[in-house]
């Protein structure tokens, strides 16, 4: 019998955001499904991320003192946070911005204001991506290990 895994039961949310109406908002939306860590500016998200990484970001853009388009960038920087998937959730909304947003590192680009179905679903499959190339790297580490130990015994 074939069991389906879902890897993205409770699994961390970190929402950024400087208004605290929109952290409200995604934190209900959020809430029931999924762990929420709240951050309402770019310092206090990457100190959040570095202590304890979450399985995903949600990232404003238009932030005092430091943009979004910079918590992104200092991510990917970090070999400890550059892994998690950075989902920017904007009023943004020139082609531009959003390419921008692509080239330092964000997996998605979802505009303000949101449609909760979307932000979940969006949520959802990039979570299990990440489950999925988290499995694929542990599993060629483990696969890279054995060849060397059966090298050894040759």
């Amino acid at each position: 019998m074939s069991e389906v895994l879902d890897f993205t039961q409770k699994a961390t949310i970190l929402v950024v955001d400087d208004a605290a109406e929109n952290l409200t908002l995604m934190h209900g939306l959020l809430k029931d499904t999924y762990d929420t860590k709240l951050a309402n500016s770019g310092e206090r998200a990457l100190r959040i991320a570095e202590a304890s990484p979450p399985g995903l970001v949600l990232l404003d853009i238009m932030m005092p003192d430091m943009d979004g388009y910079e918590v992104c960038r200092r991510l990917k920087e970090n070999a400890k946070t550059r892994a998690i998937p950075v989902i920017f959730l904007t009023a943004k909304s020139e082609v531009e911005d959003e390419q921008r947003g692509f080239d330092i590192g964000a997996v998605d680009y979802i505009t303000k204001p949101v449609s909760p179905p979307i932000v979940l679903a969006r949520v959802k499959t990039h979570l299990t991506l990440k489950a999925a190339m988290d499995y694929l790297r542990d599993k060629n580490v483990f696969l890279e290990a054995e060849a060397a130990r059966r090298a050894r015994k040759a």
